[in-house]
């Protein structure tokens, strides 16, 4: 096993409202087939007097703030004190964490964001996972199918996982911060509390703790 990109090592379950979908799950990634069918069981249990259902399978916190420009297609949960901001484009299979902010003309689709994750300025994340407090810098992207459409696999220096999935955006574990201009390619999975320097180009696994100057420079950070 590769322990390193398991649930259990870049994750604290305790900061999303999702906890329950990595139930039985190794790694990060086998819950993105199963976040549209969860949110919608999910969202049916939320108690009315914190949620307002909006729609087709849109459950808003009423203490979030999502601006009048924004887009939200469910099925979709947004959770208490999270920011949606102007002409955020949520286009479904989203739960956005308490206290979150999706910023101006963010795209998100197919992701789970943990409680205070920002994605604010001009971000495309799809098919991915960022854990608590991670934060993606001003123009960077999570690119999530492979320009030959194979399945993507995660390569690390213990060897490589076959994940079966043609869509795979980054795993990003608690705390990581992206710098501006970033492309994580598919399949990257970063380590909790590691930081990547502004217009990188990210594949494969980044240790947790880490400083990911460029591709084959990755730094311990202590």
């Amino acid at each position: 096993m590769f322990e390193e990109m398991t649930v259990a090592k870049m994750y604290n379950l305790n900061e999303t409202i999702a906890k329950d979908i990595f139930e039985g799950v190794t790694y990060p990634w086998e819950v993105l087939p199963k976040i549209s069918d969860f949110i919608v069981k999910l969202g049916e249990t939320l108690p009315a007097d914190e949620y307002d259902k909006v729609g087709e399978n849109v459950w808003i916190a009423k203490s979030a703030k999502v601006f009048e420009s924004a887009y939200i297609h469910g099925p979709a949960i947004i959770g208490k004190d999270a920011e949606v901001r102007h002409c955020a484009f949520i286009r479904g299979n989203a739960i956005v964490g308490e206290g979150a902010v999706v910023g101006n003309s963010t795209e998100l689709k197919n992701v789970i964001l943990f409680n205070k994750v920002q994605v604010p300025h001009y971000n495309y994340v799809g098919d991915s996972v960022l854990g608590y407090k991670a934060h993606m810098g001003a123009g960077s992207i999570t690119s999530n199918v492979k320009s030959d459409k194979k399945l993507v696999v995660v390569k690390s220096p213990e060897g490589q996982i076959e994940t079966g999935i043609k869509k795979f955006g980054a795993m990003l574990g608690d705390e990581v911060e992206v710098g501006c201009g970033t492309v994580l390619n598919p399949g990257s999975v970063v380590g909790s509390h590691s930081n990547i320097y502004p217009l990188s180009s990210v594949r494969g696994f980044v240790p947790a703790n880490s400083i990911y100057k460029k591709q084959g420079e990755v730094v311990e950070k202590y």
